[in-house]
């Protein structure tokens, strides 16, 4: 197909639809993680359940986006892209009217099959239908907004979680996504290869990474109810490593794998990967326990929370697109090892926040980390989708946005079943050694700790003196933020990971399809 410029009618139409379908997602991402309080307490869910609402979502964004670029490539961009839009829009809905944390984890599911053909597609879209001189500063312009929409969804979260009206979180999602339907329906061209026939779809490639995937998750989560050593998480744990590695064998021998093991071959697409799933599981884990720490702990309204990374997105607006430019013209190299090492920094001070007295101080408690680890997502986002998609050849595009984009979910999933079960064991140990300390019974002793799957969200039981409740509370205060300072260090050190991969593989020039 031949390209459009940037500034031309369809040119526009396209990063337009593109942008409002990505909202959707990546808005879910961010806002729920916002109104988590409002929504455990609205169908009395438990710490775990609110990891599986995660999870359920990212589970099949992750396991099948793959497929979705693929198949995008093979039987036209915008048919996979319309028929995501509709199946997401179909399970926001079902969400938002989920009457149980059950019907609302398979509805989540629902939503994420719907993203794995979405998300892909946008990206793929404008790689494949963009002008190459000016293919930078459109990915550019989508990153900007895509991420100020992520990092702006706490804010509206936030508001509405105030409101009592946490539904609409989904519920948004319907305009936006009807809208995006019917731009893409009246203006924008069929993309597709034509030197590429129809061919056979990897199912059982999908089937297995969905099963591994799965599985670790559930290993994962398990750990702080029955422990490390309990027979069930380590044949889940066992059993979920055996099929990631039966998926490489498949993706191997596969005519038409979902995930093509020679793109890896390039050193700029396995480190700029390598460099997302660091840097994405640090994020991941560093906003989750952020935004549960001001809320349940700091004493934040849900709003005042998602106000808090305003800075955030005020330098993604500013920074996002410059930087884009700029990669376009010296490379993605130096920006990628500066950015996450900067990122990293901002989670580090973030981590030596201890007890505040509430949004008053937040100017001189969270706000320099905040800033700080800003501006090292701002001169990252768009040179590594630069770096990914230009590392690959154009008829793979959807293919290698699809992989990026899984690599980015899976991180999320292993950060949210990996830190969730730490910080889960973390913070019961913290209240085992506060409890010694205070005048209880060990039947109350017990009953405190069995709170500590809550996290933040741990209530005292009933029947206690007021002298203990308080006591207790402070104990929870305690435990979670050591429990926070912990996670958010591990979150910068995951960044530096992430620089680290950028300093090994990311080649020096200028980015080249290979």
């Amino acid at each position: 197909m031949a390209t459009v410029t940037l500034n031309s009618s369809k040119g526009r139409w396209i990063m337009v639809s593109a942008i409002l379908a990505s909202a959707m997602a990546f808005i879910d991402g961010t806002a729920l993680n916002v109104v988590l309080p409002s929504l455990q307490q609205s169908l009395r869910a438990s710490g775990s359940d609110l990891f599986w609402v995660l999870n359920a979502y990212l589970l099949m964004l992750a396991s099948l986006i793959l497929i979705g670029g693929a198949l995008g490539d093979r039987i036209g961009r915008k048919k996979v892209f319309m028929a995501g839009i509709a199946i997401f829009i179909t399970g926001s809905a079902a969400c938002g009217f989920a009457s149980s944390v059950t019907l609302l984890v398979i509805f989540r599911l629902l939503q994420g099959i719907g993203g794995a053909l979405m998300i892909p597609g946008s990206l793929s879209i404008i790689s494949s239908s963009i002008d190459e001189k000016q293919r930078g500063k459109a990915i550019g312009t989508w990153s900007a907004f895509t991420t100020v929409v992520t990092v702006g969804g706490p804010i509206l979260g936030g508001a509405l979680a105030d409101a009592g009206l946490w539904r609409y979180i989904f519920f948004i999602n319907i305009p936006i996504g009807l809208i995006s339907l019917l731009i893409l329906g009246l203006r924008v061209d069929e993309i597709k290869d034509e030197e590429d026939p129809v061919q056979t779809i990897d199912f059982p490639g999908a089937i297995v990474i969905v099963l591994a995937l799965a599985i670790l998750t559930f290993g994962f989560l398990r750990i702080p109810a029955i422990g490390f050593n309990h027979l069930q998480v380590i044949g889940s744990l066992s059993a979920g490593l055996l099929l990631l590695l039966l998926f490489i064998y498949i993706e191997s021998k596969s005519r038409y794998p979902m995930m093509p093991l020679k793109l890896f071959a390039s050193a700029t697409f396995s480190g700029a990967n390598l460099l997302t799933f660091f840097l994405y599981a640090g994020l991941g884990a560093g906003m989750l326990f952020l935004s549960l720490n001001l809320v349940q702990v700091q004493g934040y309204t849900q709003l005042q929370s998602g106000l808090t990374f305003l800075p955030f997105t005020v330098l993604m607006i500013s920074i996002a697109r410059f930087a884009g430019k700029l990669a376009d013209k010296y490379g993605p190299r130096l920006f990628l090892i500066i950015g996450p090492a900067v990122a990293g920094t901002g989670l580090l001070i973030l981590s030596f926040v201890a007890q505040t007295k509430g949004p008053a101080d937040y100017w001189t408690t969270f706000f320099p980390g905040i800033l700080v680890f800003g501006a090292g997502m701002s001169f990252t986002v768009v040179p590594l989708t630069a770096a990914v998609m230009g590392s690959v050849s154009d008829n793979f595009s959807g293919t290698a946005s699809g992989i990026n984009n899984a690599t980015t979910r899976i991180a999320n999933v292993f950060a949210n079943a990996i830190f969730g079960a730490l910080a889960v064991l973390l913070f019961s140990g913290s209240l085992n050694q506060q409890m010694k300390d205070l005048p209880l019974t060990p039947t109350e002793k017990t009953a405190v700790i069995k709170e500590s799957v809550n996290l933040g969200n741990a209530q005292v039981p009933p029947g206690m003196t007021k002298t203990a409740r308080s006591s207790i509370k402070k104990a929870y205060h305690t435990g979670f933020i050591h429990v926070y300072a912990i996670v958010m260090r591990l979150s910068a050190l995951l960044g530096f990971l992430g620089a680290l991969m950028a300093i090994l593989f990311i080649k020096r020039s200028l980015i080249k399809k290979e």
